[in-house]
């Protein structure tokens, strides 16, 4: 019995001095967490070297999610990096115009999704920096097509030796589910307003109507020939060689003998083929080498956002500002995350620009496909607000402003968009899938009595009844004429005129120039400059963008994300890490366009009223 109780007592002596060991570690990374955050508002700026773009996941308008939760999902790796386009635009341009910055790096490795609109503004940003005479150099191991249209905008643009450049066009192709549904016994009940309004086609039809594809093969060609004006003009090729590249790669490929990089380099699409200690050696020779670092003088993105803050900070004042309020995701109803459109949230901060004296005027910056019918409502009456107010508002449309996107942006005294923004879509559908049929099977019925002829006719497991059919498809009809009212209203049209070009139809920005959709081409500085004019600002005034307010704990963490992922990354937590199954995974990739339709379904479900503005409009 001695024994016995000597062992629990050594076990409990060693349970105790593990406990300890680990409250130590514990306590180490959040030291470590605390001293790497107040240490990123202090980081090093070389007296002459490189600014270092190295764009990481989607170019994005806003970061998605909440900051805490983003902070540490990115620490882990448990969500996709995206790089705030307000972020390269603003450090490329305020580069140009400081004398500690003697060159711009662009590498696209890390690089995914950007629209064409996103890409736009940073050409802009980068021909602002090259007008003041300094050098832009781009590399990439390879430069997929969104890739090469920003590397395209550099004075020299290099490719690994066994890199290559694709450009396939666009497309746009979409899961059909019709025979799937059948086959499970499922009823998608879809009532519409738009002839052109295709959002439900993958559950009705096998494939693509012709309506959709007349729609998409119109935009498609306009953003294409946005594509290769843009490119062939910033590396002074025809156009149309694009076209030629991209038709004719397979030939020119086995003519080269499989040589993807001479292949680039034969079409003039990239300077020089050179590796990655070749490209630091031009660098140097621009800027100088740096011992410390076995390198080139350069700094990052994110260290020298730090020192813009560090800097504006200590010469702000207050006085006459245009506020900046980001629209950025599906609109869904109530106060939701960045990345989302809350009809509550972002009303809010629409009041809060109405309410402040120093916001004098207001850019709405657009990239959504829309959503939730009230939500947008809501904010189209804040925009109503504003402007009632004496505060004038310009919308800018970035890669997206579609459906619910261009019904929060009708009622602005000025909407801009990019060429190649897709908008319109002004349609609406409401969906309630029954199960009764798939329950039927399985040998479950569903049976028994009601007080009205209402009475259950909500339930999933029954056949939709024709009372709620004539509903849905009233409601639906009522929302597409007030939907076509509002923009008759605010684009000063007659609703038959907006009808005629409504319809549920999608169309790239420059058809919706034409068409009185919006009214001039133009970016998120032309919006700014715009607003300003209209508020009668002059040139003295700030830019300032509206958004909730981080606490401290969230600002700590964002500031010392990069130091917080070195903590958790020994321990397993990042996308390879031995937690990973813990901490799950996605699915395989050829299964990622179905669990981002179906995520993208149940987001949608949580639509009280299930009448929808929305554009299933996004290209690949």
């Amino acid at each position: 019995m001695r024994y016995l109780l000597a062992f629990f007592r050594n076990l409990w002596r060693g349970l105790d001095v593990l406990r300890r060991v680990l409250h130590l570690l514990l306590l180490l990374a959040l030291f470590t967490l605390v001293i790497a955050g107040l240490r990123g508002s202090i980081p090093r700026l070389p007296e002459r070297g490189a600014l270092l773009i190295r764009p990481a996941g989607d170019i994005v308008e806003q970061l998605a999610g909440e900051p805490l939760q983003r902070a540490l999902s990115e620490a882990q790796g448990e969500s996709a990096p995206q790089t705030l386009l307000s972020d390269l635009t603003r450090a490329i341009r305020r580069a140009g115009t400081d004398a500690r910055i003697q060159a711009l790096l662009i590498e696209t490795n890390d690089m995914e999704r950007a629209g064409q609109p996103e890409l736009e503004e940073l050409a802009a940003a980068i021909r602002d920096f090259r007008a003041t005479g300094k050098k832009v150099i781009a590399h990439g191991n390879y430069f997929l097509q969104g890739q090469y249209y920003l590397a395209a905008q550099a004075d020299e643009v290099y490719l690994d030796p066994f890199g290559f450049v694709l450009l396939p066009g666009y497309d746009r192709y979409r899961m059909y589910f019709k025979d799937a549904i059948d086959k499970l016994g499922v009823d998608v009940h879809l009532v519409r307003a738009g002839k052109f309004k295709s959002a439900d086609e993958p559950f009705i039809r096998h494939d693509m109507s012709e309506e959709d594809r007349q729609e998409s093969a119109a935009y498609l060609q306009s953003l294409w020939l946005g594509y290769r004006t843009a490119v062939g003009a910033a590396r002074h090729l025809d156009p149309q060689a694009l076209t030629g590249y991209a038709d004719g790669y397979a030939a020119a490929v086995r003519q080269a003998g499989g040589d993807l990089a001479g292949v680039a380099k034969s079409a003039g699409l990239v300077t020089a083929l050179r590796t990655d200690d070749q490209v630091d050696q031009r660098m140097i020779e621009l800027v100088g080498a740096d011992p410390q670092r076995h390198g080139f003088q350069s700094v990052g993105l994110e260290d020298y956002l730090r020192v813009l803050h560090a800097e504006e900070h200590l010469h702000r004042s207050a006085g006459s500002a245009v506020g900046v309020i980001v629209a950025s995701g599906e609109i869904l109803d109530g106060n939701q995350p960045s990345g989302t459109v809350g009809g509550e949230s972002t009303a809010a901060l629409l009041r809060q620009a109405r309410q402040d004296a120093d916001i004098k005027a207001v850019v709405l910056r657009i990239d959504s496909p829309g959503g939730s019918v009230l939500a947008a409502e809501q904010i189209y009456r804040e925009v109503q607000l504003l402007r009632a107010a004496g505060k004038p508002v310009v919308a800018s449309m970035g890669d997206l402003a579609a459906s619910g996107g261009y019904y929060i942006a009708a009622p602005a005294d000025e909407i801009l968009a990019s060429a190649n923004t897709i908008t319109g879509s002004i349609g609406v559908f409401a969906t309630v899938p029954t199960f009764d049929r798939t329950l039927a099977k399985l040998g479950v019925h569903v049976d028994g009595v009601g007080t009205t002829a209402l009475s259950g006719s909500l339930r999933l497991d029954r056949p939709l009844s024709p009372e709620i059919e004539s509903i849905l498809q009233s409601s639906v009809d009522h929302s597409y004429a007030q939907f076509i009212q509002r923009v008759a209203s605010g684009r000063r049209k007659t609703a038959a005129a907006v009808d005629a070009i409504a319809q549920g139809r999608v169309w790239a920005g420059r058809d919706a120039l034409r068409l009185g959709l919006i009214d001039g081409i133009g970016g998120y500085d032309d919006a700014v400059h715009a607003a300003a004019k209209r508020a009668k600002l002059g040139k003295n005034y700030a830019v300032r963008v509206i958004e909730p307010q981080l606490s401290f704990a969230e600002q700590l963490l964002l500031n010392a994300r990069g130091a917080w992922g070195r903590v958790l990354a020994p321990l397993g937590a990042g996308p390879r890490g031995a937690l990973a199954p813990v901490l799950g995974a996605r699915l395989a990739p050829q299964l990622l366009p179905l669990e981002q339709e179906v995520a993208r379904w149940q987001r949608l479900a949580a639509v009280p009223q299930h009448t929808l503005a929305y554009c299933f409009c996004t290209v690949d």
